[in-house]
């Protein structure tokens, strides 16, 4: 995520775009990384039968495809050779999936955690 999220950003820092184009990209960039994150937790809090609303997993749904499709159009219509379209939107999308990767994993983590501390005080109290 990191790599993905530091390419971006030194593409944007080196580019020849006017100060508020750059910021277009780097809100569409933080905006796409905490919708794409409450999208994977809706979906497998939904999964794990954890009660999630119907607005919220709407919304997440949305905000997810409203990141991508503002990238589209900000790429499309921008005035920039199609490999820097292409490397802002290779690295756009790698930081998304890391993001949901780095977040599953954190959560699949603990979750492990709580299970070997559960089991440990089970154990425990056998004795």
């Amino acid at each position: 995520m990191v790599t993905g999220v530091i390419s971006y950003n030194v593409g944007l820092w080196n580019a020849n775009m006017l100060l508020n184009e750059k910021g277009y990209y780097f809100t569409v960039l933080m905006y796409g990384l905490f919708s794409a994150v409450s999208l994977q937790k809706a979906v497998r809090d939904e999964l794990e039968g954890i009660p999630v609303t119907a607005i919220y997993y709407g919304i997440s749904w949305f905000s997810t495809l409203l990141s991508l499709l503002l990238l589209v159009i900000g790429l499309w219509n921008a005035d920039l050779l199609r490999s820097e379209k292409g490397f802002y939107a290779m690295s756009f999308l790698l930081s998304l999936f890391a993001a949901v990767a780095v977040q599953k994993n954190i959560r699949d983590s603990k979750h492990s955690k709580r299970s070997l501390n559960d089991n440990n005080t089970n154990e425990v109290s056998k004795l």
